[in-house]
């Protein structure tokens, strides 16, 4: 729980007055209530469309604990020449005489022409010596490149991108200037959990070698989960992956592996209408498949073995959901993933 703190707006607004309100409002508080203390982890910085932006913060409000210290929305309104701004501040609910942590948050309508700038207008409203990450779910690709060299973290979703390779792409250029988290990466954590999981029991262990085959069927727009999910396969199990052609509308190729080749199909599923992935299905050599399923509650996971048994179970809880996936994405930016890294340079190596 929160409550409403101070709140102060200007039309045709200046960086420093915002900067000077947001002061203002922390003193007053103060003056409050002493217990008071501004959260100091994490500046978030977005970049949306207008007609956009109150999803955008409703998503935002879903985020659970993970919620930004600072907050700074940049609502892009065609047409626009002039700032409003507007600075809120919160305070988490607390008992008499314990502390509470305060949060602002600052909504600035502005126009397309401000984005090649963007910094020299963020740049005084972020807390210094605490982490920046930026997000720009609607794209504005100038406005990511202008905050850069302020960001020690970019949040992306390259499911986004309508071309897989341009999506591996802008991933591996941003790579090159700060630390990536990408949602479409974290939607197939689960994923990647329960594959693992799978082949944890020493007599499924050296099957891991024997995997001759990967068909991986995602939403029609999320074929880039598909290739960071067989990405992340290749990088763990020392695959080298050759690039991928387009048939039927599908994705085909092979990687080679230490032992034998694996055959790789991406499958879009017209049937899933949220992003991420609809299955996953890895064969052995030696007889044996598993398969994972999104169903009601969870994965549905199939497994056969050399002999031909099959048995079937439930895996509860498997989804975070979209709310959760952006939390997540948010919590990473505190933390260090380096098989995104080897996932993202097999990625490419597929889409070249």
């Amino acid at each position: 729980m929160t409550d409403a703190g101070g709140i102060w707006s200007e039309a045709n607004t200046t960086p420093g007055a915002i900067d000077s309100a947001i002061r203002q409002l922390l003193q007053e508080q103060y003056a409050r209530d002493e217990a008071c203390a501004p959260a100091r982890v994490l500046n978030l910085v977005v970049v949306v469309d207008r007609e956009w932006r109150g999803e955008v913060l409703n998503r935002l409000e879903r985020v659970g604990r993970y919620h930004p210290s600072r907050l700074i929305l940049c609502a892009v309104e065609e047409g626009r020449t002039t700032i409003d701004a507007t600075v809120a501040i919160t305070i988490e609910d607390h008992a008499p005489g314990e502390p509470g942590l305060v949060r602002e948050r600052i909504v600035l309508d502005l126009g397309p022409r401000h984005l090649e700038g963007l910094d020299t207008i963020v740049d005084p409203l972020v807390v210094t010596d605490i982490a920046t990450v930026t997000w720009s779910p609607h794209g504005h690709p100038e406005a990511v490149d202008a905050l850069l060299h302020l960001s020690q973290v970019i949040l992306v979703d390259s499911i986004n991108e309508f071309d897989p390779g341009a999506a591996v792409d802008r991933a591996r250029d941003l790579a090159q200037e700060a630390y990536i988290v990408d949602l479409a990466w974290l939607r197939s954590t689960p994923w990647r959990e329960r594959v693992a999981s799978t082949f944890d029991p020493p007599q499924w262990r050296e099957e891991l070698g024997r995997i001759d085959s990967v068909t991986v069927r995602h939403s029609p727009q999320s074929a880039v989960a598909g290739l960071l999910f067989c990405g992340w396969l290749a990088a763990r199990l020392g695959w080298e992956p050759g690039s991928l052609l387009s048939a039927d509308g599908s994705l085909h190729g092979k990687a080679h592996g230490r032992r034998q080749d694996v055959s790789l199909k991406l499958e879009p599923d017209p049937t899933m209408s949220v992003p991420g992935l609809a299955g996953v299905e890895l064969g052995t050599a030696g007889g044996m498949s598993i398969a994972l399923d999104r169903g009601p509650g969870g994965l549905t996971a199939r497994r056969r073995d050399r002999k031909g048994k099959e048995s079937t179970w439930t895996v509860l809880g498997a989804s975070r959901g979209e709310a959760g996936i952006l939390g997540e994405g948010i919590r990473q930016a505190l933390l260090r993933d380096p098989v995104y890294a080897a996932a993202l340079g097999r990625a490419e190596a597929m889409v070249g």
